[in-house]
This record gives structure tokens, C-alpha cells and sequence, in this order.
């Protein structure tokens, strides 16, 4: 884990101050940093998010855990009760551990940053960033080393983007935006006009990407431009590593993508859609408001009604289930069908002789 400032101790009480947490136990325990549950020493607090390891908190020797008010607590232990136990240790995390900054601020004389560009107040412009032609970048925006910010990118206000960035021209990124190393914003779709001689030749991808405020995306994900429209990411969406996003889709607010995820050219989602890792959307189809589909679930059509989706091609959760307990027992019904033919031709050829 990462290394934790010996220094920093903190009372229960303070603690519990802090995190907005209700303290059951000794206002006066000194705690010393983070641990999980089952590492953990007397000077850690923990935390309990899922009730299925209520036995493993048991066992725990922590100083003190997170835990929710539903969750039994034993005598003579400290505890901090709170609705949200996950929420409220990350708190802890954030006061114990002491994150690592960058050296650099202000513009690094080794960043080629073009006269036509604007950037406002409090920019910082890492080592071997570019920034193009009639670029223009909000306060308070951090661009790491090696980053491209293309022609004619607008950047909002608050944004961080990771080393080796890319956003190509013509994009509008919003304000606190994140990307983490490697995201590319705004490559070529994927798009092609075969000839009669079966030769591909490339279309222009003359479009360009949109991501709305508060969005996040992650390592090495590649978000793709339309081909002459605009590829959208809705406001508060997070997306995780290793994602492709295809041309003129459009992704609702409050998304969340998980890794190895791939959606198809001009395929659109609601609101709170969650897609688990590896889930494969073909083009031109819609997700509904609050679908949720399970990792390596695959939409080969729309999905019109929300719920819990499973499966290629995605099915209702329940449905899913019920195929799969079919599947399982397919070498019992075989057996049985087996029986009872070979049953019938006995009673067929008892009936001729």
C-alpha cells in the first residue's frame, strides 16, 4: 500500500469529526493510519462496505471500523457508524496518506505552445507539452508532460490532463474533466469505402468529440471523432481503462464504463447506465435510462426498459438465468430423452411382434 505519513495521528474523536461519522467507543484512541480489515493492527481504522465479511471484521484487529448502523457491534471495540462506511474511509484515507505532487507549475520552457493559443490564469503546461493553433484552455487547467492539445480544442476550467495525452483538433473538453494517461480524445473512426476491386480507402472523419463537465476517462481508453457530426460524452460519465468508443456515439449523464468495454458507431445511452467490463454494444442501437448489463453481455439490439441485462445477446437477468440452469442440465434432459425413445421403440416393436 502506499507509504503513510507516520506523523499524522488523529483521536477517535477528531476522526469521527471528520468523516461525518457517529464514534461508539474510546473518543480518545489514537489511530495512525489506514489498513483493510484483515492487515490491519490496533492503530489502523478500517472500513465494512459489504456484510457478507461481518466475520472477517470480527477477526480484524483494527483500532477502529467504518461500518453502517444495521452491522452488530461488539463490546469493548471501536466503531465509526455512518450510512456510507466505503465513503467515509476514503475520507480517512485522504487526511492519513499524503498524495505526491508535480515539481513543475507555471508553462515549462520545453513546452511548444503555439502564439495563435489562449490560456487563461493559473495554467500549468508540463515538460514536452504541445499546445496548438487557436487552442484555448480554461484556469486553473493542468496539462501534464506530453500531452498534444490539437487545433482549436477548447478546454474548460479545472481539468487535468495525465502524461501523454491526446486531444486532437477541433474537440470541446468541459470543465473538471480527468484524463488519465494514454486517453486519446478524438482519433479517426473507424471508416472505410471499399472500391469494386475490394481496395478500402479511408473517410474523412471531418466530426469531433465532446466531453460534457465532471467527466472522467480512463487509461488508454480512445474516444473516436464523427465523421461529421459530434461523438458525445454526457455530463458526470466515468469511464474506465482500455474503452472504445466508436463515431457519433452518444453516452447519457452519469455513465459508468468499465474496462474492455467497446460500443459501435452511433449507438446512444440513457442516464445511469452501467456497462461491466467487456460488454459489446453494436451500432446504431439506444440502452435505456438505468440499464445495467453484466460483464461480457452484449447488446445485438435496442434495450428499451431498465433493469439488470446478462448474456450475448443480452436477455432480462432473470431470463438469463433460467437459460443457464437449462444449459447446465442439457446431459440430464438428453439422458432422459434418450430413455424414453428408447422406451418407445421397445413398446413400437413389442406392438409388431
Amino acid at each position: 500500500m502506499p507509504n503513510q505519513n507516520a506523523k499524522i495521528t488523529c483521536t477517535l474523536e477528531k476522526l469521527a469529526a471528520l468523516t461525518d461519522s457517529q464514534l461508539y467507543g474510546n473518543p480518545a484512541y489514537i489511530i495512525e493510519g489506514v489498513e483493510e480489515l484483515a492487515e490491519a493492527g490496533s492503530s489502523h481504522v478500517s472500513f465494512l462496505e459489504n456484510p457478507r465479511y461481518q466475520t472477517q471484521m470480527k477477526k480484524s484487529a483494527a483500532g477502529a471500523v467504518f461500518v453502517s448502523a444495521d452491522i452488530p457491534r461488539e463490546e469493548g471495540k471501536n466503531y465509526l457508524v455512518t450510512p456510507t462506511p466505503s465513503l467515509a474511509f476514503q475520507k480517512a484515507i485522504e487526511f492519513f496518506l499524503s498524495p505526491a505532487f508535480s515539481g513543475f507549475t507555471g508553462i515549462h520552457p520545453t513546452a511548444v505552445v503555439h502564439p495563435e493559443a489562449k490560456l487563461a490564469a493559473d495554467v500549468v503546461i508540463g515538460p514536452h507539452a504541445v499546445i496548438d493553433r487557436k487552442a484555448c484552455i480554461g484556469a486553473r487547467t493542468v496539462i501534464d508532460s506530453g500531452v498534444y492539445v490539437g487545433p482549436e480544442t477548447i478546454i474548460g476550467e479545472d481539468c487535468h490532463f495525465h502524461p501523454n495525452v491526446v486531444v486532437r483538433e477541433g474537440c470541446q473538453i468541459g470543465n473538471r474533466v480527468i484524463l488519465q494517461p494514454g486517453a486519446i480524445i478524438g482519433s479517426c473512426g473507424y471508416g472505410y469505402f471499399t472500391d469494386k476491386k475490394g481496395r478500402h480507402s479511408p473517410l474523412k472523419q471531418l466530426g469531433n468529440v465532446i466531453l460534457e463537465d465532471d467527466v472522467e476517462i480512463g487509461a488508454n481508453t480512445t474516444i473516436d471523432r464523427a465523421r461529421f457530426k459530434t461523438t458525445r460524452i454526457g455530463r458526470g460519465t466515468k469511464i474506465d481503462n482500455l474503452v472504445q468508443i466508436a463515431h457519433q456515439v452518444s453516452i447519457g449523464e452519469d455513465n459508468l464504463i468499465v474496462s474492455q468495454t467497446g460500443i459501435a458507431g452511433s449507438s446512444k445511452t440513457g442516464r445511469n447506465v452501467v456497462l461491466a467490463g467487456q460488454v459489446g454494444i453494436i451500432g446504431h442501437v439506444n440502452i435505456a435510462d438505468g440499464v445495467i448489463m453484466a460483464a461480457r453481455s452484449a447488446a445485438i439490439k435496442s434495450i428499451e426498459e431498465s433493469g439488470v441485462y446478462s448474456g450475448a445477446p443480452a436477455a432480462p437477468v432473470k431470463e438469463y438465468n433460467e437459460q443457464m440452469v437449462y444449459l447446465r442440465n442439457i446431459r440430464k434432459l438428453a439422458d432422459k430423452l434418450n430413455s424414453l425413445e428408447r422406451k418407445l421403440q421397445d413398446l413400437e416393436r413389442k406392438e409388431n411382434e
